[in-house]
């Protein structure tokens, strides 16, 4: 029988997947893709601010990116290995022997998912060892951009889409997503009490949600959720909600004709004024000056 997708498939419990609800936030699309085939001495550079993932068809690759402290890292991709860089930061390529790769664009189709992509680590490694979906998913790939079809463009950005989703899952598995270095809101998914409460943030942030009535979806005491959550995302309920509020906030002043007083009160703000000082604070200019500036 020929291997497909739905052989790696793992039937989810929608109703309790919080991760999900995260990652239908973040409305990350799959761009554009470009095949790369050269050899040592080549050098292959990335500014910052594109949203990329590199797959190693054959060869090896040394990868070099920007971390926050001013400096770099370096590591060494090898065939069938991928590099996911959602955050945006600087890097450079360079074969080190003849290598062949491909190099996936993303686009970030809403605003609220930018504070959820930087919190991701600079760069993810996935390698390739014991992960069918990747060599899988990467010939798929590799098939729509060297022979291309009917279709191609459309079914190349699904497979990126795919690739970003696996292999935020895989590294969710590992020690680094629950360590010191991994983002919050992933943590947060990923953890049985928390998950409940951080679905309902993101599916009706115009709630009046309160610390009390998020701990009670998490069957915990006040006490308890307050200092879980603040341990694993790394900051309070109360200022989670507020960043997920206006920065949904942001998207609806760009794109809908909708006025700043009704959309402070689809996402959860009573007064108008309130909610124009904390966009304000949040973004350095009030919701009106983010219009205009079609930001």
């Amino acid at each position: 029988m020929p291997e497909s997708l739905e052989n790696f498939a793992v039937p989810l419990d929608t109703s309790a997947d919080a991760l999900s609800d995260v990652l239908e936030m973040i409305h990350l699309r799959g761009d554009r893709v470009t095949r790369v085939a050269a050899g040592r001495g080549h050098e292959e550079r990335h500014r910052a601010g594109g949203r990329l993932l590199h797959v190693v068809e054959s060869g090896s690759v040394a990868l070099r990116y920007d971390v926050p402290d001013g400096g770099g890292e370096r590591v060494v991709l090898g065939t069938g290995d991928l590099a996911l860089l959602a955050r945006g930061v600087a890097h450079r390529l360079r074969p080190m022997e003849d290598a062949v790769w491909m190099s996936g664009s993303f686009v970030v189709e809403e605003r609220a998912g930018v504070p959820l992509l930087e919190a991701l680590p600079p760069a993810i490694v996935i390698r390739a060892e014991g992960r069918e979906w990747l060599p899988l998913s990467a010939q798929l790939l590799g098939r729509e951009v060297t022979d291309p079809s009917a279709g191609s463009k459309v079914m190349a950005s699904r497979i990126l889409d795919l690739l970003f989703i696996q292999a935020l899952r895989a590294w969710a598995a590992t020690d680094g997503a629950s360590g010191p270095g991994g983002p919050g809101w992933l943590t947060a998914a990923l953890d049985r009490p928390l998950g409940p409460a951080l679905r309902a943030m993101h599916r009706q942030p115009e709630q009046p949600w309160t610390v009390e009535s998020l701990a009670e979806l998490s069957a915990l005491s006040r006490a308890a959720f307050s200092a879980r959550f603040t341990r694993l995302v790394g900051e309070s309920p109360g200022r989670y909600l507020q960043r997920l509020r206006l920065a949904q906030a942001a998207d609806l002043l760009t794109s809908t004709p909708d006025s700043a007083a009704a959309i402070s009160r689809a996402v959860g703000y009573a007064s108008e004024a309130a909610f124009s000082r904390a966009f304000a604070k949040e973004y350095g200019v009030g919701p009106r000056a983010w219009r205009s500036a079609g930001r």
